[in-house]
């Protein structure tokens, strides 16, 4: 067994902090918490053995401020630093300099996520081993007049998509020639100005198609697994609001497939930590590689309820040079998960709600899982993310998951601040989600 790492400092805030600080805290492993100074109070400032400001509440002066981490890092002796997920944690430059600063990025090289980064090398390599993915442009493009060609070629409805980032940015749905060109150009401004990089790239648009993910694990000795799949259909504005594992779509053959496939690409590309290979799943059940998320996901939790592993202590063992504990045969799902994001803002309009916490009151019992860092008189910062807590259950069938996650949202309480808990109610409800009949147009029905 390798020597685990004796402290290690975790570049993020919030319910993904508390998060890993606590599996550090498992791990005999001491912890260095940054926050900004909007942060001071913070639930992951007093739960880490040390804590250090590193700047104004502006994300780009504390949080995105690369430097005053590294120092940060130096002067409290932390070996490693655990990037989370946002922020800084797919930046390929972070991983190359805490690599240079003989700091341990818990997570890939930074040659893979500088390659996976970029969905038009992305798909090259993915064509390259044979991976289905959508037809597409093959590469980046810059002319109009050649990108119409493009589009007609590969039939309307198109989707121009920015080469980097994610979240919606620098996406735009075309469906007719004469709608072409003003979509285009604003992608690129969009993408510019949200990422540093106007590259576009076409592909053909999937209609009514799930969003499926693949968590894989992999060591620096050429093991990878996959842990199943988790179903993220459930979104509004290309965000994902809840995810459940497994996907109630999927038999075992196409889940063998689908891992079997995510596989082959992090082992082609040398990939170790963990990661996410996202997939689009059309009404045809056949998939197509979408993307690769080079860190820690969001929605982890519901893998973790489903196959008793603790990716985030995983994540820590593989940074050491430890190997993956387990083998593909010893995996095995358990019951079924979901989780829902309770995000402070407003449930129909999606408006952030940042304000004071006034009165809280969190669900429990068998099977009700809580990851947060909010509490009773807690302010929540307009600066930032609205998401205030991750709401998972676990159930032996998703039907048991079904009936917890709906007493679990009625008995939660949180006001001060507007939140889309009366949404998650309302999807619970919903007679085709209880089906499992949903696709990534499904919350369209409550605009």
């Amino acid at each position: 067994m390798k020597p685990m790492f004796h402290k290690i400092l975790i570049a993020n805030r919030g319910e993904i902090a508390v998060r890993i600080i606590r599996a550090c805290k498992e791990l005999g492993i001491r912890t260095v918490a940054v926050y900004s100074e909007a942060d001071k109070d913070n639930l992951h400032t007093k739960l880490a053995d040390e804590a250090i400001c590193i700047g104004p509440a502006k994300s780009k002066d504390s949080y995105l401020n690369v430097s005053s981490i590294i120092s940060a890092a130096e002067v409290t002796d932390a070996e490693a630093i655990h990037p989370g997920y946002g922020f800084l944690a797919e930046n390929a430059e972070f991983a190359e300099i805490c690599e240079n600063c003989g700091i341990k990025f818990i997570g890939p090289s930074s040659n893979s996520i500088r390659l996976m980064g970029n969905k038009i090398q992305a798909k090259k390599e993915v064509e390259r081993l044979r991976v289905s993915v959508l037809p597409w442009s093959s590469a980046g493009i810059k002319d109009e007049k050649d990108a119409v060609d493009i589009a007609r070629r590969i039939g309307f409805p198109v989707i121009i998509k920015a080469a980097v980032g994610g979240g919606g940015r620098g996406m735009k749905l075309v469906h007719t020639p004469a709608s072409f060109g003003n979509l285009f150009h604003t992608a690129k401004n969009e993408a510019q100005a949200a990422f540093g990089n106007g590259d576009i790239f076409i592909e053909k648009y999937c209609e009514a198609p799930r969003h499926i993910e693949i968590q894989i694990m992999a060591d620096k000795y050429g093991n990878v697994v996959y842990l199943g799949e988790r179903d993220c259909s459930i979104q509004r504005r290309h965000q994902k609001i809840l995810e459940e594992a497994p996907s109630p779509v999927l038999d075992e053959r196409l889940r063998r497939g689908m891992g079997e496939a995510a596989v082959k690409i992090a082992r082609a590309i040398a990939y170790t930590n963990v990661g996410t290979v996202e997939f689009l799943l059309d009404k045809n059940l056949r998939y197509y590689f979408m993307e690769m998320n080079t860190r820690i996901q969001v929605e982890h939790p519901v893998t973790e309820m489903i196959t008793g592993i603790d990716i985030i202590k995983e994540q820590i063992r593989l940074a050491t040079g430890e190997r993956i504990r387990f083998k593909q045969k010893h995996i095995r799902l358990k019951g079924h998960s979901i989780e829902c994001r309770i995000n402070a803002e407003d449930p129909d309009t999606f408006v952030p709600s940042p304000g004071k916490i006034t009165s809280l009151q969190m669900p429990g019992g068998p099977g009700v899982r809580i990851d947060s860092a909010i509490s009773c008189n807690y302010t929540v910062p307009p600066h930032y993310d609205s998401l205030l807590a991750k709401l998972i259950v676990h159930g032996d069938t998703r039907a048991e998951a079904l009936k917890r996650m709906a007493m679990a949202l009625d008995e939660m309480e949180i006001e001060g601040v507007k939140t889309n808990i009366p949404l998650h109610k309302k999807i619970m409800n919903d007679s085709d989600f209880i089906a499992g009949r949903v696709d990534i147009n499904f919350l369209n029905r409550f605009a």
